[in-house]
C-alpha cells in the first residue's frame, strides 16, 4: 500500500516493484479516511517503528515496509498519536478553564495573559516528539519508501512529477489572522508592507461580535491582491467543545464562506479534531501545525508537504508564529524563522507563517517583519523560492494529483491539467544520499 507516496510524489504505479498484482492505490483512496486504521498509540511505539522501518529490516517483505510506512505516516499527519482527550477542546476539565479564560480575557492586560500562557507551557522544550523546530519525519518515511524502490527495481534513478510548479525549489505562504478590530484597520498597512516586496497574503477573518466586516474591508484586501480566509466564527474559543456545537457552527462557517467566496479555513488557536473537519466545506485548512509544542493543543503532522484529509488540501503551519516568538520564547530576531526555512527549504516542502497584525505594531514588530518579507523576497529571486496565496499552492496540488507522468519513446512526460508548468524529476542516490533532479 503506497497510498501516501503516490500522492506526494505522482511517481508512476507502473514502476512500483510489488508482486504481481498487488494492489498499490485504490481509485479515490486518499478520499477516505479510516481513523482505526493505525493502531500505535504511543510516542514510543512511534520512534521505535520509525527506527525499525529506516533500518530496512530484512524479516520484512517490500510490501510489509511499504504497508507500515503508509500507515505510520496516516498516524502522523492525521495526529493519531495524540490522546483522544487531548485533541479539540481537550478534557471537560481542561474545556472549563478555557472557557473561563477566553471570558475574562478581555479583562486581562495583555502583560498578564502572556505570563499565563508561559505558565500554561512550561515545559515544552523537554518534549522529545514531535521534533523542534521543525519535524521532518514523514519526510524521512518518503526517503526510506525512495531507497527501497530503487534498491527493488535496480534502476540508478527513478522518475516522479516535481513538487512546485516551473521548477520552484520549494513554496511560501504568508498568513495573517486578524484577532481584533486594532488587528483589522492595520491590514492595509501590512499589504502596503508586502507589496513592496512583490509578496502577497491571506487573511483570515473573524465573522462574528470580534470586529465589524463590512464589505469595504473585504473587497480592500482583495484588490490588494490578497486572499480573505474564514478563522472561525467569533473565535471564542469553543469551536471544538463537542461534536454537536461544531457542526452547528459548521453550517454558520460554511454560509460565510460562500457569502465570501473565501476557499480556506483556520481554526482560532488552531483548536481541530480532523475527524470531523470535513463537514467544513473548503478547499484547504490551514489549521494544522508541523510540531504543536507551543500550542495550547499538543502534537502535529509532523510533515512540511500539503497532503489531504479526505476531499480537504491541509496545508501545515510550517513555522512559529508571531506571538509565540515575541511573547513565549521573548525573541526579537529572525534567528529561529531563519532556520526553520532552512530545514524546510532542505525538503523541498511549504514555508508558511502567521504573522498577526495585532501583533506587529509596534515599531520593532513592524521593522522586524520588514526584515522577513526581504529575507524571503531574497530566496525567491535567487532560490526561485515560490512565493504564493495559498488558494494557488491550492490548485496547483490539485492540479498535480491529477497529472499522470507516461513513458513516451523512451522519455518520461507530463500528461494533465497543467501539465506545462510541471517538471519531470528524478529521485536518486549519490554517496547513500538521496538527491533530487530535474529533467
Amino acid at each position: 500500500m503506497l497510498t501516501n507516496f503516490l500522492e506526494r510524489t505522482r511517481f508512476p504505479e507502473s514502476l512500483v516493484p510489488l508482486q504481481s498484482g498487488s494492489a498499490v492505490l485504490r481509485k479515490d483512496a486518499r478520499r477516505s479516511v479510516d481513523p482505526t486504521s493505525v493502531a500505535l498509540s504511543s510516542i514510543d511505539e512511534i520512534q521505535n517503528r520509525f527506527g525499525i522501518l529506516q533500518s530496512f529490516n530484512e524479516g520484512m517483505s517490500l510490501e510489509q515496509v511499504f504497508s507500515e510506512i503508509n500507515g505510520t505516516i496516516d498516524l502522523l499527519r492525521f495526529e493519531r498519536y495524540v490522546p483522544t482527550e487531548s485533541k479539540g477542546q481537550g478534557s471537560k476539565a481542561k474545556a472549563a478553564v478555557r472557557h473561563l479564560y477566553y471570558l475574562l480575557r478581555p479583562l486581562f492586560p495583555v502583560a498578564f495573559r502572556k505570563h499565563l500562557q508561559r505558565l500554561a507551557l512550561r515545559g515544552w522544550d523537554s518534549k522529545s516528539f514531535p521534533s523542534w523546530p521543525v519535524d521532518t519525519t514523514t519526510e524521512k518515511l518518503m526517503d526510506t519508501t525512495w531507497r527501497r524502490m530503487l534498491d527493488a527495481s535496480g534502476l540508478k534513478k527513478l522518475p516522479f512529477i516535481w513538487f512546485w510548479p516551473d521548477g520552484h525549489s520549494s513554496a511560501c505562504i504568508m498568513t495573517h489572522d486578524v484577532e481584533t478590530k486594532f488587528g483589522r484597520d492595520f491590514c492595509g498597512e501590512m499589504m502596503e508592507l508586502e507589496r513592496r516586496h512583490g509578496i502577497v497574503s491571506a487573511f483570515e477573518v473573524v465573522p462574528e461580535e470580534r470586529y465589524a466586516v463590512p464589505n469595504s474591508f473585504l473587497e480592500e484586501i482583495r484588490k490588494g491582491g490578497c486572499e480573505v480566509c474564514i478563522h472561525g466564527l467569533n473565535h471564542d474559543g469553543n469551536d471544538f467543545k463537542s461534536k454537536e456545537l461544531f457542526f452547528e457552527r459548521a453550517k454558520k462557517i460554511n454560509a460565510y464562506a460562500e457569502e465570501w467566496g473565501a476557499r480556506g479555513y483556520r481554526s482560532p488557536v488552531l483548536y481541530r479534531n480532523l475527524e470531523w473537519i470535513n463537514a467544513l466545506k473548503f478547499s484547504y485548512d490551514l489549521s494544522v501545525p508541523n510540531v504543536g509544542h507551543l500550542d495550547p493543543q499538543p502534537g502535529g503532522c509532523c510533515t512540511v508537504m500539503p497532503y489531504f484529509i479526505g476531499d480537504l488540501l491541509e496545508l501545515p503551519l510550517t513555522t512559529i508564529q508571531d506571538y509565540s516568538l515575541f511573547n513565549i520564547l521573548q525573541q526579537r530576531s529572525l534567528d529561529l524563522w531563519t532556520k526553520q526555512i532552512q530545514v524546510i527549504r532542505e525538503q523541498h516542502g511549504l514555508v508558511s507563517f502567521i504573522i498577526h497584525p495585532d501583533y506587529v505594531q509596534d515599531r520593532w514588530a513592524t521593522d522586524l517583519y520588514d526584515a522577513l518579507l526581504k529575507h524571503l523576497s531574497d530566496l525567491r529571486d535567487r532560490e526561485r523560492l515560490w512565493t504564493a496565496l495559498p488558494r494557488d499552492v491550492d490548485a496547483w496540488w490539485r492540479a498535480r494529483q491529477a497529472m499522470q507522468l507516461v513513458q513516451c519513446e523512451g522519455s518520461w512526460m507530463i500528461r494533465g491539467p497543467e501539465a506545462e508548468r510541471a517538471r519531470v524529476a528524478f529521485a536518486s542516490l549519490e554517496d547513500g544520499k538521496l538527491t533530487y533532479s530535474l529533467a
